[in-house]
């Protein structure tokens, strides 16, 4: 396997200007290097500022945000919290990508469930051998902590081993401050 669709998505945003990177199980395996699992959807983060941007630049494609669970159509308004999530869908060929938005502040990435929890943007995402962003484990992981699904934990399972004692100790002092009973922390 070989990431082809992360590889279309790396192409259709390669003149896009603002960071962005692969989330969710698509992070976990760029991260290791290989494709681990099947992948119903795909998804990218990008910083809310540049929301606006990403429409802008995939200006034929059409835009649902997502509030309390179902899609809406999005004009052109800023989206706050709680919103976070965006599909967007292009009717001449039926791509279709998730776009999750992610809170900053100067220098720093929040977890928006949780503000005490951040991270420095600096380190916030890295790149897979072929030059392809994600969003670092530790990070995605953490937001498959709430209701974890099999395939959350199967990517836990399939990760933890590969992250270093200090992205260990991250995630486990975040979770125990926003799921404080969740099983992965004996696991970390």
């Amino acid at each position: 396997m070989s990431f082809e669709k992360c590889k279309y998505i790396t192409s259709l945003l390669s003149d896009f200007d603002k960071p962005w990177f692969f989330a969710g199980g698509w992070a976990i395996d760029l991260f290791i290097g290989r494709e681990t699992r099947n992948h119903s959807d795909i998804e990218i983060a990008l910083y809310r500022k540049d929301q606006l941007e990403i429409k802008a630049y995939l200006k034929e494609w059409d835009f649902k945000k997502v509030v309390k669970g179902e899609f809406y159509l999005w004009k052109n308004e800023f989206l706050e919290l709680p919103i976070h999530e965006i599909h967007a869908f292009n009717n001449r060929n039926k791509d279709i990508m998730e776009i999750l938005l992610n809170e900053t502040t100067e220098g720093n990435w929040l977890f928006r469930r949780n503000f005490k929890i951040s991270y420095p943007l600096n380190s916030l995402w890295s790149y897979s051998n072929e030059g392809m962003p994600y969003l670092n484990p530790e990070i995605t992981l953490l937001y498959k902590t709430k209701n974890t699904r099999k395939k959350d934990h199967d990517d836990f399972i399939t990760v933890k081993d590969f992250l270093s004692e200090k992205q260990k100790e991250w995630l486990k002092n975040a979770i125990i401050l926003q799921e404080p009973n969740h099983r992965w922390i004996d696991l970390l």
